[in-house]
């Protein structure tokens, strides 16, 4: 079993090459014994296997780490929001890596904020303070989604949102980017448009979405 907190813990004043090989010595293992398992990842960073570890980048860091939980070779590999505060260039190329590794046998578990991250899984367990809210496959989780979901845009997005509310017929309605996600009692949204023109938003504009997993979270969060 191995395992990567979200919070960087290797230890910051040893070098790449000292942090990998302590903890492939505390597994009862070397470097060079599972070196097949890491070298897509740890031949990334090997070029600066000198620097202390606190002085790589967050990216370089998150390698490292996943290094370090792989070196013993586990079957089973947790990661605790191993993302979080890392740009997105980096999350993507990780989850790349992750992957690969998932290719070669190793179950993975994984926690993170991210929905488009967690949309990337095989299976999908939605939680709030502690208590499950749904777990399945991310296409059966949206699958359940009970309402047709609306995205509505315009110019003015905020003073759009805080409107919308307002409308009699509105069921929810909630920021996502550029947009509003919305739903609606029975076939009201019919009059939203008209509504919004009233209100000062001439450019509004009404389509039918596929709901995503943070709209399904949402959801599950009002019932």
């Amino acid at each position: 079993m191995g395992y990567m907190p979200g919070k960087f813990s290797l230890y910051q004043d040893l070098t790449i090459e000292e942090n990998l090989n302590f903890f492939a010595t505390v597994f009862g293992t070397t470097i060079k014994a599972n070196y097949d398992l890491i070298k897509d990842i740890y031949q990334q960073i090997e070029p600066f296997k000198d620097r202390r570890a606190g002085q790589l980048s967050g990216g370089m860091k998150q390698k490292l780490g996943l290094c370090c939980a792989l070196i013993h070779k586990p079957v089973v590999l947790f990661l605790d929001e191993p993302t979080t505060g890392v740009d997105v260039v980096s999350r993507r190329e990780f989850w790349e890596m992750l992957k690969k590794l998932k290719g070669q046998g190793i179950t993975i578990l994984v926690s993170t904020p991210y929905m488009d991250e967690a949309n990337l899984c095989d299976r999908i367990a939605l939680l709030q303070k502690g208590q499950v809210l749904s777990i399945d496959t991310p296409a059966k989780i949206i699958q359940s989604y009970p309402d047709r979901l609306f995205a509505i845009k315009s110019s003015d997005i905020f003073k759009s949102l805080q409107d919308t509310r307002t409308y009699p017929g509105i069921a929810s309605c909630f920021t996502f980017g550029d947009a509003l996600h919305a739903t609606f009692t029975g076939s009201s949204e019919k009059g939203i448009i008209a509504f919004l023109h009233d209100k000062g938003h001439p450019d509004a504009s009404l389509e039918t979405i596929t709901p995503g997993i943070e709209d399904c979270f949402i959801h599950l969060l009002k019932n």
